[in-house]
């Protein structure tokens, strides 16, 4: 396993969190009033664009995945908008799911959907930068022993640390604590952001520690 890679995935992984922590300062400077607790709903939007902005933007610069075979330009704009429709749905079926484990049905939606859009940002968009609109490598992928490059392996640690940050996140929303960043969503998207950004600094350091045991094989 080349050193050089394990040190671009944590550049990347460190652009990644430090860009998290700038939507919670530099915004302030241009939204008057603007907090990420205060303003909550105006954060989540930044944050999910900013992150999934500079994913993109990382995936087309170090080209992690790079295929052998050219794509024309029919088939680069058909896989474009396979991956929209799959980060739409993705944030639908987040939706529902934060839905059956109790988020409201009918009130605060707004706060539900952008949630949702905030953890499709963390986990199905890195899983199409650098996997495609390819349901069978996603499923490769989080199986056992799936992983064929460190790409894919910091894919499955920061997407199970999101997706536990935000579990994690709800249990203080029921207790009788009455503090301001107990309110829908807050906790739960808190919890997210702490979760990803965790795993975007454990990603790289397991790897490099786990080097020697780490054997990708094509498949």
């Amino acid at each position: 396993m080349k050193e050089v890679e394990i040190r671009r995935l944590l550049a990347a992984n460190l652009l990644c969190a430090l860009a998290i922590a700038l939507t919670a300062l530099l915004p302030s400077f241009f939204l008057e009033g603007f907090t990420v607790l205060g303003t909550h709903l105006t954060w989540l939007c930044v944050c999910s664009v900013c992150v999934g902005t500079l994913n993109v933007i990382l995936h087309l610069v170090l080209k992690p995945s790079q295929s052998p075979k050219r794509s024309s330009f029919a088939q680069k704009i058909s896989r474009f908008l396979k991956c929209c429709i799959y980060f739409f749905m993705s944030c639908i079926l987040f939706h529902a799911i934060i839905v059956l484990y109790g988020a409201p049905l009918i009130e605060s939606v707004t706060e539900t959907f952008l949630f949702a859009v905030l953890l499709s940002t963390f986990t199905t968009l890195q899983c199409l930068c650098i996997l495609g609109p390819n349901i069978q490598a996603w499923i490769r992928v989080f199986s056992k022993n799936g992983a064929m490059s460190i790409w894919e392996s910091s894919l499955q640690i920061t997407t199970v640390c999101s997706i536990l940050g935000a579990w994690f996140g709800a249990f203080p929303i029921p207790l009788d604590w009455d503090r301001p960043w107990q309110v829908w969503p807050i906790s739960c998207s808190l919890g997210a952001t702490f979760g990803y950004t965790a795993g975007l600094i454990i990603a790289p350091l397991w790897i490099h520690w786990n080097r020697k045991q780490l054997t990708y094989k094509s498949r």
